[in-house]
């Protein structure tokens, strides 16, 4: 099953498609160049929204956690790109210790661990679970369906050296976010760690990772001679925000009203019968938390208690203090009549697959990432990285390409995000 376009608001977006289809070479040589002066995260994953008339990244997550959601047909590009990461920090490497998120009960989340362990293990190396659950003292089996399970045991720690009782990894990958912060036990770790402590929700902020992303929508669509708008949501920020205290409400009900009137004057430019809206989001963290979509200033100023609380915690119970308030982008494809967005998976700098995610509750200009969400994880009959050029701008693998060419910024973005923060720790 692929998702369709459901909107006839597509010449913009079939333009976008035609231009970048019309420079493929021009692109790939670009991206080439850029990867030899930026350092590809280990792996990504980037949540689109195509609305007809535009497509962007919303989200980049650099502990991304649904590689069980990846077509199983396409796990050899994953091992090649793995293989490539794993050359380029650690050629001789033998042993890989992985750290998940604390979750014992979540089977959706640790089936995406087993699919991980499998691809790493698949290029050579020989990886171990590293759990940092607290009151783990001995290995745990759990049993994830189907057959298939899944070994945490507990990490320890001996000198600045991180791993198992009779385990001594050459790296640690985590594939936990950091959001309630970094245990001590990771601190000056003298092994590779992937991705770098700095990357975890802690200290990083979406309005950052978008304004690099500014630049680098910038520079591409010079490059394909298109709008940068069609590719990049406007966004602002917020910070001194405190819901609970209704602290900060005059800012937020400020830069939504600008928002929605420079959305409103692209609208007119282009033409699209559509209302603008705006999504507010906690400014670090996942998991769809402290989201919210508004389509009126006076929604933020409104708020009741209910929805008060909700933006005022994200995960870990992490409190939201500072809040990215971004473009809504509409999704306009839809998988038997429920709305879906595409998200696009990266290892080192390749395209190795993706998946949709569909939720029959919610609409077009909703947040996708909230409970009852599911997965198609067929989506995607071919490569984000094989365009058929002989074929319609709009055919499944030129639509596929333009995705991950898109997502590839977003990668892009968070390189130079990341190299950023390292300067600053550093100075």
């Amino acid at each position: 099953m692929v998702p369709h376009l459901t909107t006839a608001l597509t010449g913009p977006l079939l333009d976008i498609e035609r231009h970048v289809l019309g420079a493929t070479p021009a692109i790939e040589r670009w991206f080439r160049g850029q990867w030899q002066e930026h350092e590809a995260p280990f792996y990504t994953s980037v949540d689109l929204r195509n609305s007809g008339f535009k497509l962007a990244p919303v989200d980049t997550n650099l502990f991304p956690g649904g590689f069980n959601n990846l077509n199983p047909d396409f796990i050899p590009l994953a091992v090649q790109a793995a293989m490539s990461a794993v050359e380029k920090i650690c050629p001789d490497a033998q042993q890989l210790l992985l750290i998940p998120e604390n979750h014992t009960r979540n089977t959706f989340y640790l089936k995406n661990v087993a699919r991980l362990a499998e691809i790493l293990r698949l290029t050579g190396l020989n990886v171990r679970i590293g759990s940092l659950l607290p009151d783990l003292q001995e290995p745990m089996d759990i049993d994830l369906g189907d057959g298939d399970s899944l070994r945490l045991e507990p990490v320890i720690r001996q000198g600045n050296r991180l791993g198992l009782p009779d385990y001594d990894p050459c790296a640690i990958l985590l594939n936990n976010d950091l959001s309630g912060g970094v245990p001590a036990i990771l601190r000056g770790i003298e092994q590779f760690m992937l991705p770098p402590l700095q990357a975890g929700w802690h200290t990083r902020r979406k309005s950052q990772h978008f304004a690099v992303y500014n630049n680098v929508a910038a520079d591409f669509a010079r490059l394909v001679d298109i709008d940068p708008w069609l590719i990049n949501p406007y966004f602002s920020v917020c910070s001194e925000v405190d819901f609970q205290a209704r602290q900060g409400e005059a800012c937020l009900e400020q830069q939504v009203a600008e928002l929605l009137e420079r959305i409103r004057v692209k609208y007119r430019e282009y033409q699209i019968d559509a209302e603008p809206f705006v999504i507010v989001k906690a400014d670090s963290g996942t998991y769809g938390m402290g989201v919210m979509s508004v389509k009126d200033p006076a929604e933020v100023r409104d708020l009741n208690r209910k929805q008060r609380n909700k933006m005022a915690v994200g995960k870990e119970g992490m409190s939201v203090d500072s809040v990215l308030l971004q473009e809504g982008v509409h999704t306009f494809e839809s998988i038997n009549d429920a709305v879906a967005e595409p998200v696009v998976y990266m290892m080192d700098h390749f395209v190795v697959g993706g998946f949709y995610r569909v939720h029959t509750g919610r609409g077009v200009d909703e947040n996708l990432n909230s409970p009852g969400m599911h997965f198609v994880p067929l989506a995607f009959e071919s490569p984000c990285c094989m365009p058929d050029r002989q074929a319609s701008p709009d055919s499944t693998p030129n639509r596929f390409y333009t995705y991950g060419v898109v997502a590839r910024l977003a990668m892009l973005a968070a390189s130079i995000e990341l190299e950023t923060q390292a300067e600053a720790l550093a100075a």
